[in-house]
């Protein structure tokens, strides 16, 4: 749809889906770290410091998602990145109802430095050529450094659905929330 394309220059040549080997490699390796990382916080970082705040910051983030998401329809990366994004918020908020908001927030806080090094090389920071490019007729336009601000919003839709069913296989091991 040219939404964001993968410059040749960086890639291996091989496709599956009309994708190329190292995006698919992106949802094993991206969420196996983050994962890893939410894991190894919520170990050292026992405590939930953003108990409090974590519904507010949730309805917060659902109302700007929203609206951002609606007034921008039609910018597809945007549009659908935020509205998914806050639905999925409302479905761990109201149906899920998940106790470990506030560290997944935390844990998401703490997961955006090496994000913003890793993406920011990817999208153009530190190199000549980017390896992924992006139509800004489909986004915001809105970059921190050189990464369009809805990567940040999708990599927290990606890292919570992931944090969701690693807890929800901790549970059915009898490992409830807290764990430590």
């Amino acid at each position: 749809m040219g939404v964001w394309g993968f410059n040749p220059l960086h890639l291996a040549g091989i496709n599956l889906f009309n994708l190329p080997i190292e995006e698919w490699m992106f949802f094993v390796t991206i969420p196996f770290a983050s994962l890893f990382t939410y894991e190894v916080i919520n170990y050292h970082f026992p405590k939930d410091y953003l108990k409090n705040v974590a519904r507010p910051v949730t309805y917060v983030l659902i109302v700007i998602l929203l609206a951002v998401g609606i007034i921008s329809f039609g910018k597809w990366y945007t549009s659908v990145t935020f509205l998914l994004t806050a639905l999925y918020l409302m479905f761990n908020l109201w149906v899920l109802k998940v106790k470990y908001m506030g560290q997944f927030y935390f844990a998401y806080a703490l997961v955006l430095i090496p994000f913003f090094i890793v993406n920011g090389i990817l999208t153009g920071s530190f190199i000549e050529q980017e390896v992924v490019y992006y139509d800004n007729a489909e986004n915001l336009g809105i970059r921190l450094f050189t990464i369009p601000i809805e990567d940040s919003v999708y990599g927290m839709l990606l890292i919570l659905m992931n944090a969701n069913i690693f807890e929800w296989l901790l549970r059915r091991r009898g490992k409830a929330w807290p764990r430590y």
